[in-house]
């Protein structure tokens, strides 16, 4: 399967968000090729990605599939690597900004590396708070290797991410000996439960505006502001989530500015308001600056 790229897209980019840990569990990286297993129909199945002639080359490694599993797949990719957004107006606001306009330059072609999944992207986003992203990734791998599904295709292991209906049974006699800290476990527990019971899930919030989906998922116990945006940037790649209180963001703004202190919440509302519409995006290529 080949699937056409939009313009300012920089798989280079793509790739190296995906390098970012050795410890990532849910994809496999072997030079410029991306593996990755995905559920499709109830099955996994395992799925090469690689750069070919300004297209996206897809292999299926351990099936053949239909044309609406295709299209599934298909789907997947491009809400993954945001492949839909048309980036002119963003670059054509930052270009002139004196904050983005020398990264937009530099790292032309970065879009949201997503994940298309709501209750993983949710559950990663607690699982990063107030910890290092690597100790994040330490914790989502024994997580995904102890409650997740295996695939073994060429003596290489893939992994699903655990269903919603396994980590709302878990307790913290589960949880606690991988290192999740008792709050980490209880919100996780939550999180499972709600979409176990049905009670959010990605198609229900994708009928809903932005304000209303954001409503919705902080009525979890655990989900705050910045949990919520990052999901719906994550997921739905709203232009307009905005992670306000995130650390990365204001070193970043400290680091641009050369302020001696990081700037407070009324000082970043003003720097974003000139950004109104794109705030993800901003976000996305101040977080790239570090």
């Amino acid at each position: 399967m080949e699937i056409a790229l939009p313009e300012n897209f920089s798989f280079e980019l793509t790739l190296s968000f995906l390098k970012r840990s050795p410890r990532e569990i849910l994809h496999r990286i072997d030079g410029s090729r991306i593996g990755k297993a995905l559920s499709v129909n109830g099955a996994p199945v395992v799925f090469q990605i690689e750069y070919v002639g300004e297209k996206l080359k897809v292999d299926f490694a351990n099936t053949s599939l239909d044309a609406t599993s295709q299209h599934y797949v298909s789907r997947y990719i491009h809400e993954w690597f945001d492949l839909e957004t048309n980036l002119k107006p963003f670059y054509s606001l930052a270009r002139k900004d004196e904050l983005l306009a020398d990264l937009v330059k530099k790292f032309k072609g970065y879009r949201i590396v997503g994940q298309p999944d709501l209750f993983e992207s949710l559950v990663w986003a607690v699982l990063g708070q107030q910890i290092n992203l690597q100790f994040a990734y330490t914790l989502k791998q024994r997580f995904v290797e102890q409650f997740g599904v295996r695939v073994n295709h060429n003596n290489q292991d893939y992994f699903l991410f655990p269903e919603p209906k396994i980590v709302a049974q878990l307790s913290d006699g589960d949880l606690l000996p991988l290192q999740f800290s008792r709050q980490k476990s209880k919100y996780v527990q939550l999180i499972g439960e709600a979409f176990a019971n049905n009670v959010v899930s990605k198609e229900k919030l994708s009928v809903l505006s932005f304000d209303e989906a954001k409503i919705e998922l902080m009525k979890i116990k655990g989900i705050g502001n910045w949990t919520a945006n990052y999901a719906l940037m994550k997921t739905f790649r709203y232009p307009n989530a905005f992670p306000l209180e995130d650390a990365g963001l204001h070193n970043a703004i400290k680091n641009l500015k050369d302020m001696k202190k990081k700037p407070s919440i009324e000082q970043v509302k003003r720097i974003f308001k000139r950004y109104k519409g794109w705030e993800a995006y901003a976000t996305l290529y101040l977080w790239k600056s570090l």
